[in-house]
């Protein structure tokens, strides 16, 4: 019987990853399991989940509002001094774009920044709340394993090595809040799930996955990471939380099949269509 662990690192090993990190919590059998899950990975887009809980977070404190308007430019302080501008042909998103000169309100910026997974909705949000603001949630959420330090594409800052990083078991331990009582009201993470389920890019964690799966989750990509993390909903049964971080050399094509493979070997693992051995 193969066990999860060696599922996992083989599926990592034949599709070429330098690095693998996962973490899972099932509540159905509140199991938990990591392996690498304490390892730092770039966080590419995947960061987007907690300032999404930042962000609301903040609303229900009544610091900001959800239907506050904020005014759409691209034109962003670098965290290493400098002025840095998000490239459309880089943005998972064109819509928020188009809206430059123009209003949007802070939930659908919101909800640009998941769902398409917009740099600019993620950087105007980010600067409206404050970077200190947003690490002070993190924080008060416990929420070890997650570094916000930047916006995105802040290549200035990247080349001093200021980035936002992430592990297995930080994103599992965000995508955890929206699933049990304390940090936020049960409205609120209805709402964010809501949000998270709208996700446009499925090509890793839901892919393998029965039809009748509702997955809430983030991805993140860059030239050298592949990420996906959320929770996983399954009928006639509690739902389980998974975060599966990916490092490579540049542009391997057979990454989010990677990704998709061990999600596979997660949903077997939980459900039982696989024997349980971690």
């Amino acid at each position: 019987m193969t066990s999860l662990s060696e599922r996992i690192r083989q599926s990592a090993e034949a599709a070429g990853a330098r690095a693998v990190g996962v973490a899972l919590y099932d509540y159905q059998e509140a199991l938990p399991f990591a392996l690498d899950g304490d390892r730092w990975f770039h966080a590419a887009s995947t960061i987007k989940a907690p300032l999404l809980l930042a962000v609301y977070k903040l609303a229900e404190e009544g610091r900001i509002r959800l239907d506050d308007t904020l005014h759409v430019r691209n034109r962003f302080r670098s965290m290493a001094g400098g002025i840095y501008r998000v490239s459309p042909a880089r943005d998972g998103d064109s819509e928020v774009h188009r809206r430059r000169g123009r209003s949007m309100r802070v939930r659908e910026l919101a909800r640009a920044m998941i769902v398409r997974s917009s740099n600019l909705g993620t950087n105007l949000l980010l600067d409206y709340v404050g970077l200190d603001e947003a690490r002070r949630v993190l924080k008060e959420a416990r929420m070890e394993g997650i570094e916000l330090r930047r916006g995105v594409e802040d290549t200035e800052a990247f080349d001093q090595g200021i980035n936002n990083e992430v592990t297995a078991e930080g994103l599992a331990r965000c995508f955890r809040l929206l699933c049990q009582e304390g940090f936020v009201r049960a409205e609120t993470r209805e709402q964010m799930i809501e949000v998270l389920c709208a996700q446009e890019f499925n090509g890793m964690i839901p892919a393998p996955l029965p039809r009748e799966a509702r997955v809430a989750h983030k991805t993140g990509e860059i030239s050298t990471v592949c990420h996906d993390a959320g929770i996983v909903f399954l009928p006639k049964r509690k739902p389980y939380v998974v975060a599966i971080l990916t490092e490579w050399e540049e542009q391997i094509e057979k990454r989010q099949g990677c990704v998709a493979g061990i999600s596979r070997a997660v949903y077997e693992y939980v459900t039982g269509k696989e024997g349980r051995t971690t």
